[in-house]
């Protein structure tokens, strides 16, 4: 028996909203898609959102305070502040764990990209990335993990590596996706390793989750990270 619509929670709407555009994409995606995910009526989810906007601009607004919750549980997860940043390239996953899931995010950021509203989400997500990042160097440093280099240009080296590599994991399709990006991970930070730290080439079993990602991946976690 499908459940009642004041018993599905927002949250679980905008779960099956992320679970949906992973398999049709944002602009194939129908509210009767949403609905048959989570047993509740189009009219239920219109009453509730309003629209379709309206749903995807929900997801949208939860990047940033997402992108937080990942750091601080890469924090509570890993090691060192190293061992974190290296395993922030396995959360890449959230964005898609196939070529057409990440299409399917890349035509989300088609969409953030080209209205104002959806941008400003987009830019807080990526600013909390980026500030995230920086964090993990500015602490891998004072660990002694990490020498030399300015923190915020190594930072946005680290975040377009982490972008790029996925796109050219879904092009080339080459292994798995974990092991692509966290190879360039370590080429990008060689230069800037003491040796201590973790070693090259570890892997996690499962790459941490924030409350609430996104596209995943949940962009995952949808905007987590981008």
């Amino acid at each position: 028996m499908s459940p009642r619509p004041r018993q599905v929670s927002n949250d679980q709407i905008l779960a099956a909203a992320l679970r949906t555009i992973a398999r049709l994409g944002p602009t194939r995606m129908t509210l009767a898609d949403i609905g048959k995910d989570v047993g509740v009526s189009a009219a239920a989810l219109v009453q509730r959102f309003s629209s379709k906007r309206q749903i995807l601009l929900a997801i949208a607004e939860q990047g940033p305070e997402a992108n937080r919750g990942l750091f601080a549980a890469l924090r509570a997860a890993e090691s060192s502040p190293l061992a974190a940043l290296l395993a922030l390239g396995d959360c890449m996953e959230q964005l898609g764990r196939t070529p057409a899931e990440i299409a399917h995010s890349l035509a989300f950021l088609q969409i953030d990209l080209e209205d104002a509203e959806f941008h400003r989400h987009a830019l807080g997500s990526s600013t909390a990335i980026y500030q995230g990042i920086r964090g993990l160097v500015a602490s891998a440093r004072k660990a002694g993990e990490l020498r030399g280099g300015d923190p915020g240009r190594l930072a946005r080296a680290l975040q377009a590596t982490m972008n790029g590599s996925l796109l050219n994991w879904a092009i080339h399709r080459e292994g798995g996706l974990r092991a692509w990006v966290r190879r360039d991970l370590e080429t990008v930070l060689a230069p800037y390793r003491t040796g201590r730290g973790p070693a090259g080439g570890g892997r996690r079993t499962e790459p941490v989750r924030s409350p609430g990602s996104k596209r995943g991946r949940t962009r995952a976690g949808r905007r987590a990270p981008s």
